[in-house]
């Protein structure tokens, strides 16, 4: 293990989404300024996923972003810096590591259940296992902790934090902890943009599963047809359901449309930064599509709860609007050299 470089001084940065503000927060402590809908975009983790073959609390997963770790690899590959990445089977033992790591002076990454962390309060915790936070020191048996989605820095007892990073059941983090050995000064955006966009076009628009992409949006609303043409699910489940959908869109880490609005975030700044005017049209085109999607929240959110009757094929006709932006969106952006 290396002997950790001159750091700047810690600073908390509240942001949307956990994993792609520690990536942000963690690249600027070590020097590289950068903003989250930067991390996020050279991540290419935009996505759209409807798997019911994995569940939680009974539900299938659906995944507005693509799956945990994918941004912290992904700026990763993108930028060039080391990581050192572990996991645990002895709980004891990951307690300890990060002890060491904090001891060095380490400002570390960790993917954990937002269930067991302490200063979530009671109505917004549930069995979700990969909150990604940072633990920027600790004092006595307290963890010091910057969770990117509150305001301010937060505290964790030992206990506590132990079972949120190794809470069982689906994406379990096994003690994930993480951290950059070696950061560069700068990057080559030029290069990285326009890369990292040409592979979430190919995410987005060419996945070769129904489920996943501008399909899967489809998808989604060709599948809650079928759920509500079951005549044993349209009363108790098709709620449930709909309230699922729109918890994983509104409430896991971005609030609102939010993966689509800090993608096109990504791309006004990437304009900027390369004086695209491609860029910039094309985060018009996202930003849309996330406003259709917020439309979708709405309406779903108001017959779930019975404050609007149930019309399922107009919740299909949304969906379809916003698959329908997006595809407007990745056309738009394949125009940008490098892309295509």
């Amino acid at each position: 293990m290396t002997t950790p470089e001159p750091l700047n001084a810690f600073q908390h940065r509240q942001s949307a989404h956990c994993e792609s503000g520690v990536v942000s927060s963690m690249m600027t402590h070590h020097g590289l300024a950068m903003s989250e809908p930067m991390a996020f975009g050279l991540s290419s983790s935009l996505t759209f996923a409807l798997i019911p073959l994995v569940k939680l609390s009974g539900l299938p997963l659906i995944a507005y972003r693509m799956p945990p770790k994918f941004i912290i690899n992904g700026v990763r590959k993108q930028v060039g810096f080391h990581l050192h990445s572990q996991t645990f089977r002895n709980a004891d033992k990951g307690m300890d590591a990060l002890d060491r790591a904090l001891d060095e002076g380490r400002v570390v990454g960790l993917q954990t259940s937002v269930f067991w962390l302490p200063y979530f309060p009671e109505d917004m915790r549930f069995h979700f296992n990969a909150h990604n936070l940072l633990v920027y020191g600790r004092e006595g048996s307290d963890y010091l902790i910057s969770d990117p989605v509150f305001e301010g820095v937060v505290r964790a007892d030992r206990a506590s934090l132990q079972k949120a990073r190794f809470a069982k059941g689906a994406l379990a983090a096994k003690g994930l902890m993480y951290f950059p050995e070696h950061v560069p000064s700068t990057i080559d955006y030029a290069r990285a943009i326009p890369a990292a966009i040409r592979k979430n076009e190919r995410i987005m628009t060419r996945a070769p599963f129904p489920f996943i992409g501008v399909r899967g949006i489809r998808g989604m609303g060709k599948n809650l047809r079928k759920v509500a043409a079951d005549a044993s699910k349209r009363d108790k489940y098709l709620p449930l359901y709909l309230g699922h959908i729109v918890r994983m869109q509104e409430e896991i880490g971005t609030g609102g449309a939010g993966f689509r609005f800090i993608y096109a975030a990504f791309l006004r700044e990437s304009a900027k930064l390369l004086g695209s005017d491609i860029l910039k049209e094309g985060a018009a085109k996202m930003t849309e599509a996330g406003d259709e999607w917020r439309m979708f929240a709405l309406r779903a959110t108001r017959m779930c709860k019975g404050r609007e009757a149930m019309d399922i094929p107009l919740l299909d006709e949304i969906l379809n609007r916003c698959a329908d932006r997006e595809i407007a969106a990745w056309e738009v952006l394949r125009q940008l050299p490098g892309v295509k």
